[in-house]
């Protein structure tokens, strides 16, 4: 299951963060790092891009981006 997975409302603890190079430490810069506890909070009219809340702030990122980001199982 990855962000991209949730709901509105759904929450979930990533369990790895994928991406490859500068994508990867930009996660890891945002805060999206494991053990993190994430809520998707709205999506946007046409779908794309999604807001999330990570560590008390709003974060928006794009659903491709969101897909690679994977979540532990049975915690949504």
């Amino acid at each position: 299951m990855t962000i991209d997975d949730l709901k509105i409302g759904e929450s979930g603890t990533i369990a790895t963060v994928g991406g490859e190079g500068l994508l990867r430490l930009r996660f890891l810069d945002m805060g999206l790092i494991p053990g993190t506890r994430v809520l998707l909070q709205k999506v946007a009219p046409m779908g794309d891009p999604i807001q999330i809340q990570v560590r008390g702030y709003e974060l928006t990122i794009r659903r491709e981006d969101a897909r690679k980001i994977t979540l532990k199982e049975g915690e949504a």
